[in-house]
């Protein structure tokens, strides 16, 4: 498998709090990465300098063979992503709204149409591709996001609580999908505090954790090498964290009136 990702020594801090201390990371060709960590701990910050949304950092981050650091953004036009909270122009229609997506990325107007519609339709909401995203429901503006970052057939996806707020079925839908497109060759950074979800689609865990990797490998071997039976286990025991059944008990307590 090709490298398709990059990361040396990458370091970012905000004033005197440093973020990132220090990261390597090397991702293949058809990987679909786990990045999950405690609120914090540096995922998002790592995805954003990855995509360019952040300049100003110590390191070295290649990515689908450039330097980030270069004047040439030809790779984002490669390059899918689904942030945790987007701002998505609600006054637009989804047919509107995506064409306009499909259009920054090169793609022509008709093919960009022809494939939302269709996506839309498989998403189970073709009948409202017309209608204006300030009328969707929570989970159908996270399905137009969802679409959004697959309409110009990334190699690279970048998702962060992409299943927010959506209904059960396509969540199954998501997973297969995901399975599918790493076959294909896609990679795929996958973030999520749902750690079930992450365990299953993921090929390999990247567990962050103030601002350093403390786990890195197949959920198999992390289960070997800190003997969890489940990828929460492991979560909890990594990141320093065993005290969510005393506080489940206090919080219960308080609802009961009994401290």
């Amino acid at each position: 498998m090709d490298s398709i990702i990059s990361i040396k020594g990458l370091r970012k801090s905000y004033g005197s709090k440093e973020v990132l201390k220090g990261i390597d990371l090397e991702v293949k060709r058809g990987e679909v990465i786990g990045y999950i960590g405690p609120n914090g701990a540096g995922k998002s910050t790592t995805v954003k300098i990855i995509l360019g949304l952040i300049s100003d950092f110590e390191g070295e981050v290649n990515i689908l063979g450039y330097n980030i650091r270069d004047e040439d953004i030809s790779y984002k036009s490669r390059v899918g992503y689904v942030p945790e909270t987007a701002d998505i122009y609600e006054n637009l229609t989804a047919r509107e709204y995506l064409t306009f997506i499909g259009e920054l990325y090169g793609m022509d107007y008709d093919l960009a149409d022809k494939k939302a519609h269709r996506l839309m339709e498989l998403f189970g909401i073709g009948h409202v591709y017309d209608s204006r995203i300030s009328s969707f429901s929570k989970g159908m503006k996270q399905k137009t996001l969802i679409i959004s970052a697959l309409l110009n057939d990334p190699d690279i996806l970048f998702l962060d609580e992409p299943l927010t707020g959506i209904d059960a079925n396509s969540v199954m839908v998501f997973k297969e999908l995901l399975e599918l497109l790493a076959q294909e060759g896609k990679t795929i950074f996958y973030s999520s505090h749902i750690m079930d979800v992450v365990e299953k689609v993921s090929s390999r865990i990247v567990l962050i954790n103030d601002g350093r990797i403390v786990a890195d490998g197949n959920i198999e071997e992390l289960k070997t090498r800190s003997m969890g039976s489940s990828l929460e286990n492991i979560f909890n025991q990594l990141t320093g964290f065993s005290d969510h059944e005393n506080i489940a008990r206090d919080i219960v307590n308080v609802i009961k009136g009994v401290e």
